[in-house]
C-alpha cells in the first residue's frame, strides 16, 4: 500500500493534475485576488492579471501556421495556437451533391474529429459509437458555413471543396482555430487550380478567421484557453472576414447574462485579435505565391 506522500490523485483531480504535467505553464495562477492598488499618487491602477504564458488581456496565444503539412492534399496546414493542434486538409472533387447538379455552382463542407487522445483522458472514436456527436455536427457545419460565406460558388463551378479539420491536441479554441487553418488549406487548394491554369483566379473572395474571446473574473479576455474557457462567465466564438465582416457570433452567457455594452467591448476585442491572425494568414499565404 502506498504512502501517503506517494497516493495518486483522487479522480477528481486526475485531469487538473495531467494538465500540469502536460502544459506546466497552466499550474500558474489564472487570475489572483481582484484588490485595488495605488501607485505614488495614489491614483488607482487596475489589478496585475496572470494568464497561462503571461499573455496580456488582449493578447493572442502563440499562433503558427505550417503549410503543406500534408503534401497528398490540394492544400494542407497544420494550425497551432498555444497547445492547440488542428491538422486541416483541402480535397476537391470535381462534382456536386445531387441536389446542386447542373446549375454550374460548387459547394464547400467540412468534417470535424477529434484524436482520442488529443484530450488528457481517451475519447472513443464516433465511429467506434456508430454516429456523429451533436457538438461534432455543430463544428462541421460552422466551420462550412463560415467558409461558403466567403467564395464565389459560380466561380468555383461544379466543384466540392471538402474541410478535414482533426485535432491532434486541446487546449481551448479548436473550433476558431479549425475555422482559421481551413481556411488558408482552402486558399492553397484554389491557388493550385489557377497554378494549373483551371480557374482564372481565386474563387475565395476574402480570407476568413475565427477567435474566441470572453469574460472571466469580470475582465475580457481575448483567444480563451482550456482553464480560461472553464471558468468564463461569457463565452463568445468570433468569426469574420478580412474587410471586417462577421460571419458568425457565438455568445452565451454560463453564469447570470450580460448586457449590449459587454458585447460591444467583446466584439472589438474580437476585431483587434482577428487584425493578427489575418495578418498571419497573409504571411503564410505570400510565402507560398
Amino acid at each position: 500500500m502506498p504512502r501517503l506522500d506517494q497516493a495518486e490523485p483522487r479522480t477528481e483531480e486526475v485531469g487538473t493534475y495531467n494538465r500540469r504535467m502536460m502544459f506546466p505553464t497552466h499550474s500558474l495562477p489564472v487570475f489572483p485576488a481582484a484588490t485595488a492598488t495605488t501607485d505614488a499618487s495614489g491614483e488607482g491602477l487596475p489589478p496585475t492579471l496572470w494568464r497561462p504564458e503571461g499573455r496580456a488581456a488582449d493578447a493572442l496565444r502563440t499562433l503558427r501556421m505550417t503549410p503543406g503539412f500534408v503534401r497528398t492534399a490540394e492544400g494542407s496546414v497544420l494550425i497551432e495556437l498555444g497547445q492547440t493542434r488542428v491538422l486541416c486538409n483541402a480535397t476537391i472533387e470535381n462534382g456536386v451533391p445531387g441536389w446542386m447538379r447542373n446549375q454550374g455552382r460548387g459547394w464547400v463542407t467540412a468534417e470535424y474529429s477529434m484524436l482520442p487522445r488529443a484530450t488528457l483522458t481517451r475519447t472513443p472514436r464516433e465511429s467506434e459509437r456508430g454516429k456523429i456527436g451533436g457538438r461534432t455536427h455543430e463544428i462541421q457545419r460552422l466551420i462550412g458555413r463560415s467558409l461558403r460565406g466567403a467564395v464565389d460558388m459560380k466561380a468555383l463551378g461544379e466543384r466540392t471543396v471538402i474541410l478535414d479539420c482533426d485535432v491532434l491536441q486541446a487546449d481551448g479554441g479548436t473550433r476558431t482555430a479549425a475555422i482559421t487553418g481551413a481556411a488558408v488549406a482552402l486558399e492553397l487548394a484554389l491557388g493550385a487550380l489557377v497554378k494549373a491554369g483551371t480557374l482564372a483566379k481565386s474563387p475565395l473572395r476574402q480570407m476568413v478567421a475565427a477567435t474566441s474571446v470572453g469574460r472571466v473574473a469580470g475582465r475580457a479576455l481575448l483567444d480563451l484557453c482550456y482553464e480560461e474557457d472553464a471558468q468564463a462567465e461569457v463565452d463568445m466564438n468570433v468569426v469574420m472576414t478580412e474587410e471586417g465582416g462577421l460571419v458568425e457570433t457565438q455568445a452565451t452567457a454560463e453564469k447570470g447574462s450580460y448586457s449590449r455594452s459587454e458585447l460591444n467591448e467583446l466584439l472589438e476585442l474580437a476585431e483587434s485579435g482577428l487584425r493578427h491572425i489575418f495578418a498571419a494568414q497573409r504571411a503564410v499565404l505570400n510565402a507560398q505565391s
